[in-house]
Order: C-alpha cells, then structure tokens, then sequence
C-alpha cells in the first residue's frame, strides 16, 4: 500500500483526534492536511504509519489550539464549537465514547483543559491509546501522561453529569421541540424548559441574535415567543438533523440555506441547554449560507399567516 492510500485509510481517524482537540472543523481539516504533508515528505518509512500520523496531528492540533486560545479570548459573545453533522471515525468498540466527546457539553468541558491535558483526554479516554504511544505523541514521560491524564479526567468529570440523559429520552424530547417549533406552539416549547434553561448563541459579531447568553425558563420562553412567528412568517424552515451528535437542527431560510444550528442537552426530561451558533464562518463546511441580514429583515416586514 502506498503513502496516498495509507493516509485517506488513516484520514477520518486523524480528522476526529484533531476535531476533538480543537473543536473546529476548519482547523481539524488543515492540521489533517498539515500531517499528510509531512508524511509525504518523509525519507524513509515509518514503522507504523497509524503512530506516525496520529503523533503528527495530535502536534499540530496543540500548536494550533495553543494560538486558537488568544483568539477565542478575543471572541465577540460566547464561544461555541464549529458544529459536525457526521463524525467520519467509526469504530464500534467505542461507540459510547466517540459519541460522548462530540457534544457540544463536552466539547465546552474540553476548553477548561490544558491544550496537553486536552490531548491526553482524547488520546486516551476517547481513542484509547495506551500510554507509550500517548507519550510519544505529546513529547511528554508515561509518567507525566499519567498525571495529565489524572488531572483532565478530574476537570471533565465535574461537569459531565449535567448533562447526562438516556439517548431515547434526549431523542423525543427533541423531536416534541422540533415539531412545536415547526407548529408554532409557544405554550408547548415553554413546557420542555427546565427552570434554570440556557440559550446560549453564538455569532461572533457576524449574525443577528438576541443576547449571547439567556437564563431561566421565562426569558428563554419569551425569546422563543418572538422567534418562532419569524421562521412560520417563512424565514426559515427547521431541519432536524444530528449535530455534535446529539439531537439538534439546521435552521435554513426559504431557499434551503443555511442559517443556524441548534443543539439541545437534555437532563431530568428537560432542555437544560439550547446552543445555536450563527457564526457565518463557522457554517459554510453546511452548505450554502444564507444571508442572515436579509432573512431577518424579510421575516419581520412580512405579516403573520391568517388562522
């Protein structure tokens, strides 16, 4: 087998390590890209092209998370990953795990780490390399490793049980959101709210949106109550749609652009959290993007539907 044919084997399993570390799915392409180049520029052949490529890219990924830090610190409203509609790395042994680590939850759980801590965790908690070709992969001892590995697992573990909930009950509880979205149905999208709700939006400064961050279970409602009649006035139309790997949707204007998307966590048969992220830049890996601008100024001077 050659190099080009090892790599693209070894692709969708670079891509998921590099996207987990960095959550954003144009960074992740570009480390990708960055570790074939490297690979092809190799002398000689290495003995494991998996080891090589995955020590690669996990480099890369942190270089690059390390430079991401200030920007995002410079971020205009709140941060939120590049959504994934599909996660290219199947492996069924650890089915659980890969899904666990896409949300978007766990993908915020992940920005408190270190950017070695950060890959430790994936390397090892989601991937499950053992600590020799973990070590080599970071530039660190087993025993730092160990340690990293000790410290990420501490920080992830105090936020996780937020936002735990059984995969069927997140997936009807979404599907009843949806199709109260779709309907119109204010009273019944107020239901599904737990009492302490976050709408968390994030734009950039790029797209309109309400306020970055929205609490509790009234004003989370009362945002709904003005932004449901925009998408039945014909702004948009609601896709639902896997995103991050768990229950979600695309938001798309009348044409079939793309305008937002939405994650919804769940926890005690609640919507605990609802993550949209508007960001222009961050959708265009969707699909075409619609100009959000235009879609809201043609909702809000279009008149309501008659009943």
């Amino acid at each position: 087998m050659g190099k080009a044919e090892e790599f693209e084997e070894l692709r969708p399993l670079l891509f998921s390590i590099a996207y987990r570390i960095l959550g954003s799915v144009s960074e992740a392409e570009d480390a990708v890209q960055e570790s074939w180049m490297r690979y092809q520029a190799t002398t000689t052949r290495p003995a494991s092209a998996k080891a090589f490529l995955s020590t690669v890219v996990t480099r890369v990924s942190i270089d690059v998370l390390r430079s991401a830090r200030v920007r995002r610190e410079e971020y205009v409203g709140p941060w939120l990953p590049e959504p994934l509609l599909t996660d290219p790395y199947e492996d069924p042994a650890r089915a659980a795990e890969l899904a666990d680590s896409l949300s978007t939850a766990a993908l915020l759980l992940l920005e408190r780490l270190s950017p070695l801590e950060r890959a430790v965790f994936v390397l090892r908690e989601v991937f499950a390399f053992d600590f020799p070709a973990i070590a080599s992969a970071v530039g660190r001892s087993e025993a730092a490793c160990h340690q990293l590995a000790v410290r990420a697992r501490r920080h992830m573990g105090a936020g996780r049980a937020r936002f735990e909930a059984d995969r069927k009950d997140r997936e009807e509880l979404a599907g009843r959101f949806f199709d109260a979205f779709r309907e119109g149905d204010v009273d019944a999208l107020t239901e599904l709210l737990a009492a302490d709700v976050q709408m968390i939006g994030d734009s950039g400064g790029k797209a309109p949106r309400f306020q970055p961050v929205i609490s509790g279970a009234e004003r989370v409602a009362g945002v709904l109550a003005v932004f449901v009649p925009l998408v039945i006035r014909g702004a948009g139309v609601v896709e639902p749609r896997q995103v991050n790997g768990q229950p979600g949707a695309i938001l798309r204007d009348r044409e079939g652009q793309v305008l937002s998307t939405w994650t919804l966590d769940v926890r005690d048969g609640r919507l605990q959290t609802i993550h949209t992220v508007n960001n222009p830049d961050k959708l265009s890996h969707i699909g075409p993007l619609a100009d959000a601008w235009q879609a809201l100024r043609e909702a809000t001077a279009t008149p309501p539907p008659e009943h």
